[in-house]
């Protein structure tokens, strides 16, 4: 039987995504582009990274990680619509003999012509398929079934987690019930239990990805994004996934060990001359100045011997070292990278959202 391995279990390789849509990055991508080659650094530090980039741009691409190790980095000429390579990356599980399978969910920009991000989306909804094809490994189509790696997590032990507001939205799998939702996902991923929280991180315009909002750092302990501050939008969003958790057992029969690791203490607002950066398609959705984009330091990943924490600087430096702190204490046997992601923020995900890991 095949399994979707945590997360947090070795990885052969991580899958990315050369960033340089307009309406995601801005008109000048180079400051995106220069956050995705810090996070290429930390990971090939210790495992392979391979990264896609379409024709036009894979001498771009090829500059940008000259300086790596060649015999880490697979640059491979796939196009895409954006560079979200949790969300249209193929989810990779592994049977006891250690074969690995791609799935290649349906993608359709994260709620198609229900409230989809762009119009056109084809490229991305190839790109697991072709991945998997160029780099060798089997796959299976999930189609019609419609699903991001972003709005899954799970333990490797059985356990699955989701949100509510995420994958029972009317953009997804409007026809199928919760109860045929839940079963897709054990039979695909080789869970046996799926843990529905009810929220996410607010704002968020993936309809809250549960990758925002909790993350599994061990077998039966999770961290979950948090605010003390009542008057905060995500406090009652975050309660709510609280007393959930507080409420559930995993797979295994364990009550979870829950840890708050709190949000920015200063919200991330959209500028003015972040939205004049921008320049979105037709059909895209677009941004307003003092949107609060959806920053949380549960958007981290882990790569082998580390993890790589969103850093967001300015006046939440203070939040940035808290996660960090919080992070290293739970993770003792890993080494804590912060690294600059404002700049992915701004595309409205982070550093978990840009990355697909490829388990060992």
């Amino acid at each position: 039987m095949y399994k979707m391995p945590a997360e947090y279990q070795p990885h052969r390789a991580t899958l990315m995504i050369w960033p340089v849509r307009p309406g995601s990055w801005g008109k000048d991508p180079r400051p995106a582009q220069a956050a995705f080659v810090r996070v290429f650094e930390a990971i090939t530090q210790g495992e392979d990274l391979y990264l896609l980039a379409g024709p036009g741009h894979l001498e771009e691409a090829r500059a940008a990680t000259a300086h790596l190790d060649p015999a880490r980095v697979h640059l491979l000429c796939i196009d895409s619509d954006d560079a979200w390579a949790r969300d249209v990356g193929p989810t990779f599980v592994q049977d006891e003999a250690g074969r690995l399978k791609g799935i290649s969910w349906r993608f359709n920009a994260w709620g198609g012509e229900v409230d989809g991000l762009y119009a056109d989306w084809q490229k991305d909804d190839a790109v697991a398929s072709a991945f998997c094809d160029a780099a060798g490994y089997p796959w299976e189509d999930a189609a019609p079934f419609v699903l991001e790696g972003g709005s899954i997590h799970t333990d490797g032990e059985g356990t699955a987690l989701v949100t509510e507001s995420c994958l029972l939205s009317a953009g997804r799998n409007p026809s199928l019930s919760r109860q045929e939702i839940e079963a897709e996902l054990c039979r695909r991923l080789g869970v046996c239990k799926v843990l529905w929280l009810p929220r996410g991180i607010y704002n968020d315009e993936t309809n809250e990805h549960v990758d925002n909002v909790c993350a599994f750092v061990g077998p039966a302990e999770v961290v979950l994004a948090w605010t003390d501050d009542p008057s905060d939008p995500q406090y009652p969003l975050s309660a709510a996934d609280l007393a959930y958790l507080q409420s559930v057992t995993d797979a295994q029969g364990r009550r979870l060990k829950i840890h708050k690791l709190p949000i920015p203490d200063h919200p991330i607002l959209c500028s003015e001359a972040d939205c004049d950066a921008y320049e979105f398609a037709p059909g895209e959705d677009t941004r307003e100045p003092g949107e609060r984009l959806a920053a949380s330091y549960v958007n981290f990943y882990f790569v082998n011997g580390a993890v790589l924490v969103p850093q967001f600087g300015g006046e939440n430096a203070a939040s940035d070292a808290r996660a960090c702190a919080i992070l290293q204490a739970l993770c003792p046997d890993r080494r804590v990278i912060g690294l600059p992601a404002r700049d992915i923020l701004q595309g409205g995900g982070n550093i978990h959202c840009i990355t697909q890991q490829i388990p060992l």
